[in-house]
């Protein structure tokens, strides 16, 4: 992604397994949340949101974010002038900052980017070959090492084909000074810097098939026939009326899939207003849940103030914060319910009882999905509370299925029912489900009583 002076106008989670709740009035979706993060997160994907360290200390720009979204990608401060504007010399002041936050929201990182022919110091062009070579493989290990453990996916290299009828290679430093091969060069350095980080290829224009996409597409079945390490390909899908979604989307999506790499949506934004920009975002939404290996997208920005493209409004939030009849579409995509709601269903049901049962459902290197069963004993019941004690300084990102509230230590999570899933008859069973971030600490929560009304 360019930064807005430049720019052109134009591991993943693993599946929650949710089980459908047994109800005596009222069937609903087992996915269903109301945030995009935790509906999200109900498919087995993320849901998030491009940030830029100076607006984080603006109350409603973090509120939105730390509400609704559930991974982020810093616009530009990890970029190569934001992080080594000077040789050898690396700052990391603001993507620290970003990358703080993301984790104590327990939110998902994406490093974006690595090699990529804009926000380029001057000092990198000036470069002979050799020297070149060496800053590019320094570059990458460097940045990569400082936030090993901390990045999900990086964004390695970012444009490097040209527009138009081509498909060639863009002119940049890299390619005219080092050859096509630099790319392969970058994601083999990139997986010895870090070996757990999943590395992806970024670019823009390349949402239907095209001259530009097929040959990223001939790229990325090379690297995987040759045993070159690439594990994601990420699509920027910015849309506008003169370069709308294409119909052929959710194919050109599934083609890069079928390759054996994860698709994701990187960049989201589509300019418009009302229902015809509403039912563009829902369409883009519906594609990634139809490809089983598109594992998350972001849009790149939270509110139309700070767009980079502002002027077309083309987020989900307007400049004051206000859910657009976008967002509406895209939860609605994602199986969330705005309503919401839940709490506690206390009241007298004299021998009312419950058991809850935690299953760790998937686990991987930095997180894993958990979901309790919640079974009523030999009488109905019309409520129920579970709490689980984590083990700090573990973090539960996102929770489906129920009401969550936290202790003052942050560490013993309460859940009741949500809306739809509280009165369960004699024998029956519901559950809810949650994505814990590990923080370097593997341990199973401590499931408490269950306490039935």
């Amino acid at each position: 992604m360019s930064m807005p002076s430049v720019r052109r106008a134009a591991q993943a989670f693993a599946s929650a397994l949710l089980a459908a709740a047994t109800v005596t009035a009222l069937a609903h979706d087992a996915a269903a949340a109301d945030t995009l993060g935790s509906a999200a997160a109900g498919k087995g994907r993320y849901f998030g949101a491009a940030v830029a360290a100076n607006h984080l200390g603006e109350s409603a720009y973090a509120a939105t974010l730390d509400r609704e979204f559930n991974q982020v990608t810093p616009e530009n401060e990890m970029k190569w002038d934001a992080t080594e504007g000077t040789r050898n010399t690396f700052t990391f002041g603001a993507a620290d900052q970003i990358v703080s936050h993301a984790q104590s929201q327990g939110m998902k990182v994406r490093g974006h980017t690595l090699v990529w022919h804009s926000q380029l110091p001057s000092w990198v062009s000036g470069l002979s070959a050799t020297d070149l070579r060496s800053a590019m493989n320094n570059h990458i290990t460097q940045v990569m090492q400082h936030y090993k453990g901390k990045i999900h996916s990086w964004d390695v290299v970012n444009e490097a084909f040209q527009d138009g009828s081509s498909g060639a290679r863009r002119s940049s430093p890299f390619q005219d000074k080092l050859g096509s091969g630099f790319i392969e060069e970058a994601f083999r350095t990139a997986r010895t810097a870090d070996p757990n980080a999943k590395l992806c290829y970024n670019d823009y224009n390349t949402d239907g098939a095209n001259a530009k996409s097929n040959a990223v597409y001939a790229m990325v079945k090379d690297f995987k026939s040759r045993g070159v390490p690439i594990d994601c390909v990420g699509f920027q899908s910015h849309f506008n009326p003169a370069s709308p979604v294409p119909s052929d989307y959710q194919a050109n999506l599934q083609r890069f899939a079928d390759l054996g790499v994860d698709v994701q949506i990187t960049e989201l934004d589509i300019e418009g207003s009302g229902s015809a920009q509403a039912t563009n975002y829902g369409n883009v939404v519906k594609a990634c849940l139809a490809v089983s290996r598109c594992t998350g997208i972001t849009v790149w920005g939270i509110t139309d103030k700070y767009s980079w493209r502002s002027s077309g409004t083309p987020l989900l939030f307007d400049s004051n914060y206000a859910k657009k009849p976008a967002y509406d579409a895209v939860l609605a995509a994602l199986g969330g319910s705005g309503s919401g709601g839940g709490g506690d269903n206390g009241g007298g049901n004299p021998g009312a009882t419950c058991t809850a049962v935690f299953t760790r459902t998937s686990d991987w290197n930095d997180g894993y999905n958990g979901e309790v069963v919640v079974k009523a004993g030999a009488a109905p019941i019309t409520g129920w509370t579970v709490t689980l004690t984590f083990t700090p300084p573990q973090k539960v990102s996102t929770l489906w299925n129920g009401t969550p509230t936290w202790d003052g230590s942050g560490s013993v999570m309460t859940v009741r029912p949500a809306s739809y899933n509280g009165s369960l008859a004699a024998g029956a069973s519901t559950s809810f489900g949650f994505t814990a971030v590990k923080n370097g600490s593997n341990t199973t929560p401590a499931v408490g009583t269950c306490t039935a009304s």
